[in-house]
């Protein structure tokens, strides 16, 4: 400690609590920064613009760890990019997801004993907005727990006005455009929810069910007949012809002929078809067009029949069988018993496990249904899409992810758009009392008596709109003239062709549109210019997380636990373009710690008057203190690069080890004699520690916000980071003398300490030392640090030498002479080399043994003895080590 510390300084460090505990200060701080007003965008700013769109969570759901990811990754673009100088948009919004909120308000009805039916369409709506204000939006508190920077002033809902102008619009343009039609096609169907459901909305599990094989035609076995298998005996009701391989010689007098249906009664035909499998089962299979999506294909083939045998709920209709009114898996008994009476079941059923769809809202396997519903032709659309990434208008980051991207437009199929719901955007087509049909924008009305379609869009349809129709659009705002395209769509792999393929066909769509355009001298405009896609989150062991395996993390009780800091962090620095990331407790732990460090780094630097200023000239800084500031050019450097690059584990990784390993575990102990030379050297020393400290909180903000914002205002006594430059170059020549000179100290410091080690030395024991050769190897400025650091002391007249230390460095080799005596307690450290040496000695007997065992080498494979090999090796080298330590200690 220096008496040049400035007062100011001490009383910022006083200012700082004890120790960092987050949750006292987290809440504070950010709505502090809200309350400022940084986090808002002025479309009027002179500035250059950086957009992002958050993608709108439901407004169902909660902060999941994979929302932390995204959150976090987003937020360090913004506050980076707001700290270099943009005029920074970050616009938040919720979705309004259709399935999920019906769902929630339905199961409230239900807990009263009611319907939506009980209320009538416009009343369960209003109950449906009633609880969005009283419980929808909880993770928008959460998104402030975790320091999200978006402009609250902008906050959108896919089911407000703006944008339910936009849906209407856009639905009318495409519909006119012949890109909107209605037709009779293969849906996942909910039979609970009574809906149509998209493909993201199905999940797919591993079941067991049970594989049936029936007989089909005469059971006479000399007239026509043929056996085929399912695990869906039920779907026999609505079968329409029993399908074989054209060169499949066992059936080919078939083909072209009928059989009879053993329920129906009636004769269905025989067909050949490539798609078959002569290889599976029988190599005949039944076909069902209305509720199997290869059997439709292959009925649209062939123009085939395609009854519907279910109703909305499930239940069997319209086969004019007993088994009419059934549930399906009522039916899927009773038809097999029936079918096992005649006998018609040719071999006994028996389990089979197979991949069936289950929707992911009310948990009940999906049904194949054939259903009227209103489609989007994509081909035109999709190719669009395609087109702006090939042509570079849109960059995928990582490129890698570019053969998938094209695969799906390349061979997307039309998008089912309608749902069979209340809640949601109404489509906005109205039938006529003699069958007209009008699509209607949002500024017209339709006549008097006709009748609105009652299914609403899929919630894809709304959000698909989101980077513009969050903006204003169609009007011509400042919003899109400043903010439009959005700089960077951040989201998971996973959703790729779900979302982003949606918005990319919507946004080209629009391309042209003025209200795009103005101002952009008339050029097509893209969505977004970059799609980064990171990778979905793990356990620490690389499991998936999952409900059923119990392994999922609530990022909010890391917050309660951790703090926001490390969660964000932990999330960033595994974060790398298309990779999964493992994150468990111990990351967390190492985050906290890191945290920890900094707080503890920058107070110790406060007390002794460190503060961020213009640094000494260079020719009066010492060579640690030229080489910690060429250190931080290189690493700001590193850092932009990677940032630039959406290569935010390689960015946080510099950070770390610079601020941990160079900055707190070497620089700050070099200052320490650098403090006690002289009061000119210590004032030099606290505006190089402060500067540096200052440009590392700086670095450090985008990704951890809340100990960076705290400990910069203690440091600076500035405003907020959130609104400091970001740092730029020095544009000063690394001084590679210095560098080289640092290094050697921190080699020759090593080595003394790994000696020490060895010896069994306690941490804070002294030992007498010289150093030889020091100045020779251009060290002798160093005398000091290298004493201080490695617990040496001036030898004295009683000074005799017991060991030694040679360590060579670049420009000379430096002998350490050491007095031991009186340091060790030899008998303690007898007692720990020979029990060290016995768990040495037991595990080169161990892999020896190993090694010598013929039976064993002849059946292990090649890298288990290389495994073992390597063991013995390690293991032999220790006990030769301890025993000539052991040795050496016999003679003292």
């Amino acid at each position: 400690m220096t008496s040049a510390a400035p007062d100011n300084s001490r009383n910022r460090a006083d200012a700082l609590p004890k120790s960092w505990n987050p949750s006292e200060v987290e809440a504070d701080l950010y709505e502090g920064w809200v309350a400022a007003g940084y986090f808002g965008a002025d479309a009027t700013s002179g500035k250059p613009a950086y957009s992002i769109v958050l993608p709108p969570p439901n407004v169902t759901g909660t902060l999941h760890m994979g929302h932390a990811l995204d959150h976090t990754l987003m937020d360090t673009l913004t506050r980076r990019k707001r700290m270099q100088g943009y005029e920074v948009l970050w616009l938040p919004g919720m979705d309004h997801a259709g399935i999920a909120t019906q769902t929630v308000v339905e199961k409230q009805l239900a807990a009263d004993g009611k319907t939506k039916e009980d209320f009538g369409r416009e009343l369960f709506i209003d109950k449906v907005w009633d609880w969005k204000r009283e419980s929808g939006g909880a993770i928008q508190w959460q998104m402030r727990a975790l320091g999200d920077g978006v402009d609250w002033s902008r906050d959108r809902f896919t089911m407000d006005e703006g944008l339910s102008r936009a849906v209407r619009t856009i639905f009318k343009r495409m519909y006119d455009a012949g890109l909107i039609y209605r037709a009779e096609r293969l849906v996942n169907w909910s039979p609970v929810l009574k809906t149509g459901i998209s493909d993201l909305e199905v999940d797919y599990k591993d079941v067991e069910g049970e594989l049936v094989s029936l007989r089909y035609g005469s059971l006479d076995d000399n007239e026509p007949h043929v056996v085929v298998a399912t695990t869906r005996v039920e779907t026999m009701l609505g079968d329409t012809a029993v399908a074989v391989h054209p060169d499949d010689p066992r059936y080919a007098a078939m083909i072209g002929t009928t059989v009879y249906h053993p329920i129906t009664g009636t004769q269905i035909p025989v067909i050949a078809d490539d798609y078959v499998d002569p290889e599976f089962g029988t190599g005949a299979v039944k076909i069902t067009p209305a509720h199997d999506p290869n059997d439709f294909e292959m009925g649209l083939r062939h123009n085939l029949p395609m009854p519907t045998i279910m109703d909305e709920g499930g239940r069997i209709t319209g086969t004019g069988t007993e088994f009419d009114g059934m549930d399906r898996f009522e039916a899927r008994v009773k038809v097999r018993e029936r079918l096992e009476s005649e006998g018609r079941v040719v071999t006994e059923k028996r389990p089979y496990v197979h991949s069936v769809g289950h929707s992911e809202r009310s948990g009940e396997p999906i049904e194949p249904r054939l259903s009227m519903q209103w489609w989007v032709k994509v081909e035109s659309l999709a190719k669009a899409a395609g087109d702006a990434v090939r042509n570079g208008d849109v960059k995928i980051h990582p490129a890698s992810q570019e053969p998938r991207w094209f695969d799906w437009v390349d061979n997307m199929h039309d998008w089912c758009i309608s749902r069979q719901l209340w809640w949601g955007h109404r489509i906005p087509i109205w039938y006529g009392p003699e069958g007209e049909i009008v699509c209607l924008g949002p500024d017209e009305e339709a006549p008097e008596g006709w009748v609105q379609d009652p299914d609403v869009l899929d919630t894809w349809f709304s959000s698909g709109l989101w980077p513009f129709s969050t903006m204003g659009w169609p009007e011509a705002t400042p919003e899109l003239a400043k903010f439009y395209p959005t700089s960077v769509l951040v989201t998971g792999y996973d959703i790729l062709f779900f979302w982003v393929a949606r918005m990319m066909m919507f946004g080209m769509f629009v391309s042209d549109d003025p209200a795009l355009t103005v101002g952009k001298g008339g050029q097509k405009q893209v969505p977004f210019e970059d799609v980064f896609l990171h990778g979905l989150i793990r356990d620490q062991f690389g499991k998936k997380m999952s409900k059923s395996r119990g392994n999922g993390i609530d990022p909010l009780d890391w917050i309660n636990s951790y703090g926001a800091d490390a969660l964000r962090f932990t999330l960033a620095r595994g974060a790398q373009p298309g990779g999964d990331l493992s994150v468990g407790e111990p990351h967390a732990l190492a985050s906290r710690s890191f945290v920890t460090k900094l707080f503890n780094a920058t107070k110790f630097a406060l007390m002794n008057g460190a503060r961020s200023g213009e640094l000494p000239p260079r020719e009066t800084l010492t060579d640690t203190d030229r080489w910690i500031v060429d250190r931080l050019d290189e690493v700001r450097a590193e850092v932009d690069a990677a940032f630039d690059a959406y290569e935010f584990g390689k960015a946080c990784e510099a950070l770390y080890h610079f601020a941990w390993d160079e900055l707190c575990d070497w620089y700050l102990e070099l200052s320490k004699v650098q403090f006690a030379e002289s009061d000119a050297r210590a004032e030099s020393t606290a505006v190089v520690l402060g500067t540096v400290l200052d440009a590392v909180l700086r670095l450090l903000h985008p990704v951890i916000p809340f100990v960076t914002e705290t400990l910069w205002k203690a440091l600076t006594g500035g405003e907020s980071v959130v609104v400091a430059p970001w740092p730029a170059a020095s544009g000063i020549a690394t001084d590679t003398v210095a560098a080289q000179r640092v290094a050697d100290t921190q080699r020759l410091i090593t080595e003394i300490r790994r000696f020490r080690s060895d010896q069994g030395l306690a941490d804070k024991q002294k030992v007498k030392a010289t150093l030889v050769g020091l100045d020779e190897a251009g060290l002798g400025a160093f005398a000091g640090s290298v004493a201080n650091l490695a617990r040496l002391t001036e030898p004295g007249d009683d000074f005799a030498t017991t060991a030694e230390v040679q360590v060579r460095l670049s420009g000379a080799t430096v002998t350490v002479q050491l007095d031991t005596s009186g340091a060790i307690d030899l008998d303690a450290e007898r007692r720990r080399l020979e029990k060290d040496l016995a768990v040495a000695q037991k595990d080169l007997d161990t892999t020896t043994a190993k090694l010598g065992n013929e039976a064993f080498l002849a059946k292990a494979p090649q890298q288990v003895v290389d495994k073992i090999t390597g063991r013995r090796d390690v293991a032999a080298a220790e006990v030769a080590r301890i025993g000539a330590r052991l040795a050496e200690l016999s003679g003292k």
